[in-house]
């Protein structure tokens, strides 16, 4: 008998459209709808509207699915700025009104902190805002050849794929990074390896003499002929940017033309601090609600010269520097030996001397360990997605601070760890709030204050 053979591409499954009312919004900007026994989230939808929707990812207990149409409108629906919208994946919710968005995340907050941490703040903070468009001075694009077409992509992904968004602008970069995706599209299908630079890691410095620093990293998978040279040396020129490139690891990041080129550099005027960082090393990317966060995290933690201070998670010392201006003894601790040697740069730049930093890695923190580094009357926290549960695990009666100041950028692991603090450890919430980094996408960043209970 001869075997039924399996094709190579089978033909997609078509799941029938159907009809749903949206209850919340999910983590993701999506719709949430229950239909039919499951959990349905549909991208594309906002609370309270009726839709019709077509699924494309079904699970036994939920689906994820796209709008078809849009029966009964939200009053809080707008038209989105950028024509590339929906196609795109970097934003979420251009479709939804820009106060409305920052009040959806401020809900998906307490919901995560209730939910998840069983636990509430006794005060929510107001929201912080910042600038709603062209904010973002740090950005990894794609880069693809398509050669059927004769055409070099270069833009963000598309939304649920790892196909290169077809762009030619982007509205929440800054406008002078924006210009130049379609000159980069012209460059790049010119060089011989148009093929062989798959991403352009981006980073916007402050301006010297009127023009921010724009620093490109393209990333290289093959030699440059001497041709290749004179074209991207051509395009840093006419563009006024620097181009540096990767041929493998982070080590090999290297400035390429020109050579000696403006450092990028951020400031905190308010507390009279510069910041210098390369291309590739963590900064936040948007550097005008940067400085009120920092203003509202000194507010809750208020550090008196009398303290003794701990930064987990301290980066290139973003909150450290400030925290150290109060005349604290501050100590900033990072996973990353590049970021520690930089804050150690950037502490002297600044003549901070009542500031030391070190190398730890902060996710396999135990209570001994913790003991071992002294005590502090107060700490700020500003871990990655992950969270910081190994640290507020490490805590006990020995070697707890009387407030802790938690900057997170992921609801959930900030309520989980919160649970661990106001359930396990002895503290509570006194304060919470969202911070609006990423207008129109659904990331949500936030703050919360904890103190000791007496």
């Amino acid at each position: 008998m001869a075997r039924r053979s399996r094709s190579r591409n089978p033909i997609p499954q078509v799941f029938e459209v159907k009809q749903a009312v949206i209850e919340s919004l999910d983590q993701e900007g999506r719709g949430v709808a229950h239909v039919d026994g499951k959990t349905v989230f549909i991208d594309g939808a906002l609370t309270n509207e009726r839709v019709t929707f077509q699924s494309h990812h079904v699970k036994p207990t939920y689906e994820v699915a796209n709008v078809v149409d849009v029966l009964k409108q939200s009053n809080q629906r707008v038209t989105s700025k950028c024509g590339h919208f929906g196609k795109c994946g970097g934003c979420k919710l251009q479709h939804l009104d820009f106060a409305a968005q920052v009040a959806a995340k401020q809900r998906l907050l307490e919901k995560d902190l209730w939910h998840i941490g069983k636990v509430k703040a006794e005060n929510m903070l107001p929201p912080l805002y910042g600038p709603t468009w062209g904010y973002r001075h740090k950005a990894r694009l794609s880069v693809k050849y398509v050669e059927k077409k004769q055409r070099v992509l270069v833009g963000f992904n598309e939304k649920s794929t790892r196909f290169v968004a077809d762009m030619n602008s982007c509205e929440v970069l800054v406008p002078e990074v924006s210009a130049l995706i379609e000159p980069l599209q012209h460059l790049i299908l010119q060089l011989s390896l148009k093929d062989k630079i798959p991403q352009i890691e981006l980073a916007v410095g402050e301006a010297v003499e009127g023009k921010p620093v724009i620093v490109l990293i393209l990333r290289i998978m093959g030699p440059l002929t001497a041709q290749d040279e004179a074209l991207l040396k051509s395009f840093a020129d006419a563009h006024a940017v620097q181009v540096w490139t990767q041929s493998k690891g982070p080590d090999t990041i290297k400035p390429f033309y020109p050579l000696g080129g403006a450092a990028l550099q951020y400031s905190l005027p308010e507390f009279g601090l510069k910041y210098p960082f390369k291309p590739n090393e963590f900064t936040q990317v948007n550097p005008q609600i940067n400085q009120v966060m920092i203003r509202r995290a000194m507010q809750l933690l208020a550090p008196q010269a009398s303290d003794r201070i701990a930064d987990f998670f301290c980066g290139i010392g973003n909150f450290t520097l400030p925290i150290a201006r109060s005349g604290a003894h501050v100590l900033g601790l990072e996973g990353l030996a590049n970021l520690v040697e930089r804050a150690n740069e950037s502490a002297q730049l600044n003549s901070i001397r009542n500031v030391e930093f070190g190398v730890s890695d902060l996710f396999k923190m135990t209570s001994e360990a913790l003991t071992g580094l002294g005590h502090f009357d107060k700490w700020l926290i500003d871990p990655p997605r992950d969270g910081a549960y190994e640290l507020v695990k490490s805590l006990d009666a020995g070697n707890r601070p009387q407030r802790i100041v938690y900057v997170s950028c992921n609801p959930a692991t900030l309520a989980r760890d919160a649970g661990e603090l106001v359930n396990e450890k002895g503290y509570l919430l006194k304060a919470a709030g969202v911070i609006n980094m990423f207008p129109h996408t659904a990331h949500v960043e936030s703050i919360a204050l904890f103190e000791l209970k007496a």
